[in-house]
């Protein structure tokens, strides 16, 4: 299966005032938050998603990257969106996506925080380096190499140091200790079935952020990527409902 390159995108929709700003995971692109992109198109919305830098290409230039290059991305992405002349950004984000638009929020005049499946738990480094080598592994099967290309690139790659997940593990720990700071409206997104976070974190950023405009909801059937779960359709309505009744 020939792997198709992630790339940034636009979906341009009528509101001329409001705009969503889409964060994808660690290790995810833009596609994990592209159907929903489409979706709030067809509801008015434009929405705009970066690429991480290090992100929808191969794992040995993910692990040369860290939190400081993908905030950048972030904050890119935001500035793209104040400069097409919206006065008005919701952040919404999925998994570390989640985790930025908390930080967003409380550090720029944000419309609304969204965060989906985000960490506020800390995850062990062993538990981080499996998961990059799964990624890793998965993405030199889908690339169509042999399993022999597959192990001896696998063994080079467990050489390199992974100095992003001290990282990554700081910028959340960050995030955390400043939820309290953010006073946009909010609406945490959790997904019950989640194995990759602490599920607890959906209550932490909820009992945290300080606006009485808050809201939180589990969704029973579905798993961390929930934007492309079975629930998926409901959480992009449930997405659209909120941003559509914010109070001014």
């Amino acid at each position: 299966m020939k792997i198709v390159p992630a790339r940034p995108f636009t979906f341009e929709g009528d509101n001329k005032e409001m705009a969503v700003l889409l964060l994808h995971g660690f290790t995810g692109h833009t596609a994990d938050v592209r159907m929903l992109g489409r979706f709030l198109q067809k509801r008015g919305y434009t929405s705009h998603a970066p690429l991480y830098k290090g992100h929808g290409v191969p794992p040995e230039q993910l692990v040369h990257t860290g939190p400081d290059d993908w905030w950048q991305d972030v904050m890119e992405g935001y500035h793209f969106l104040k400069n097409k002349g919206f006065e008005k950004i919701v952040a919404c984000g999925l998994s570390l996506g989640g985790v930025f638009s908390l930080k967003l929020g409380y550090t720029e005049p944000i419309a609304a925080v969204i965060p989906m499946c985000a960490p506020m738990y800390i995850k062990s480094e062993e538990v981080m380096y499996k998961g990059i080598l799964a990624y890793a592994r998965e993405y030199k099967k889908r690339e169509e190499k042999t399993e022999e290309q597959i192990e001896a690139e696998m063994l080079e790659f467990e050489k390199t140091p992974m100095t992003t997940l001290k990282a990554l593990q700081q910028l959340i720990a960050d995030v955390r200790a400043n939820v309290d700071q953010i006073y946009a409206p909010t609406f945490v997104v959790q997904a019950r079935h989640d194995d990759m976070i602490n599920t607890d974190s959906a209550n932490i950023i909820f009992n945290e952020v300080q606006t009485d405009d808050k809201k939180l909801k589990w969704y029973e059937e579905s798993g961390h990527v929930i934007t492309l779960d079975k629930e998926r359709f409901q959480v992009e309505e449930d997405i659209f409902q909120f941003i559509h009744n914010l109070n001014w």
